[in-house]
């Protein structure tokens, strides 16, 4: 295993999350997607990431699931290089965006052949989620789409979960219940979340932090104990002022 490069944190001590002065800008795009973003995560934390569409959020955490080519000394996840480490694979779960599996396969054929599980985990997932075995993928709804989505991402557990409007597709049930999951992942496990949401009322005395994006910077990051007033109101007030 190689040494942390010169300067990085001690890959056993680090922050799951630390970025400093990250810009990024797609190919042929006009203007940086992401502009001069710092950021550190702590272990256990469960930071809420919000934005109006297009601020960057979805970027972000794509950066960070190593889906961006970035520099190793810039974005580092569990002490690592975001990009360059193989090994944050099996350690670090992206969850969002579209789940295009509509093969004609069962959600137990696709249990069938997911190894080294834990089955009580498993079979908690799947009644927390309200998945049905005999789903056949290219004949579910979106909702149900995103339940076998979660489903999988959340069989094994992961040291840093990065999700991205996850629940946009859920009933009050199924995210009340999956918040629940999610929290005892963070407390109990010390599990890092990162969740992009537009739905604020129901994560507020979830969350342990709070980070504000506008077009591409990450404005503000502080704890949910330093946020004065209702979450969504302080939210729409920074970012107003912001524009």
């Amino acid at each position: 295993m190689a040494p942390p490069a010169a300067g990085a944190a001690d890959p056993g001590t680090a922050p799951p999350v630390m970025v400093r002065g990250l810009r990024f800008r797609y190919a042929a795009a006009g203007r940086d997607a992401l502009v001069d973003v710092h950021l550190t995560v702590g272990r256990g934390e469960r930071c809420l990431l919000i934005g109006r569409n297009g601020a960057g959020k979805t970027t972000l955490l794509r950066v960070l699931a190593g889906r961006h080519l970035v520099p190793g000394d810039v974005v580092r996840v569990l002490g690592r290089p975001a990009f360059h480490d193989p090994s944050l694979a099996s350690r670090v779960v992206f969850l969002g965006g579209r789940f295009p599996f509509d093969v004609d396969v069962t959600v137990a054929e696709i249990l069938d052949r997911a190894a080294g599980v834990d089955d009580a985990r498993r079979e908690r997932l799947v009644k927390l989620l309200g998945v049905e075995r005999d789903w056949h993928m290219d004949r579910v709804s979106d909702g149900q789409r995103r339940r076998v989505q979660l489903l999988l991402g959340l069989l094994r557990p992961a040291e840093v979960l990065l999700l991205d409007e996850v629940m946009t597709d859920l009933d009050l049930v199924a995210r009340a219940d999956l918040l629940a999951f999610l929290r005892e992942e963070s407390a109990g496990r010390g599990a890092a979340i990162l969740y992009a949401t537009h739905i604020l009322e129901e994560v507020e005395e979830w969350a342990t932090g709070v980070a504000l994006m506008e077009e591409g910077r990450l404005l503000e990051h502080r704890a949910m104990g330093e946020v004065a007033g209702p979450l969504t109101q302080f939210a729409l007030g920074f970012l107003r002022r912001s524009s």
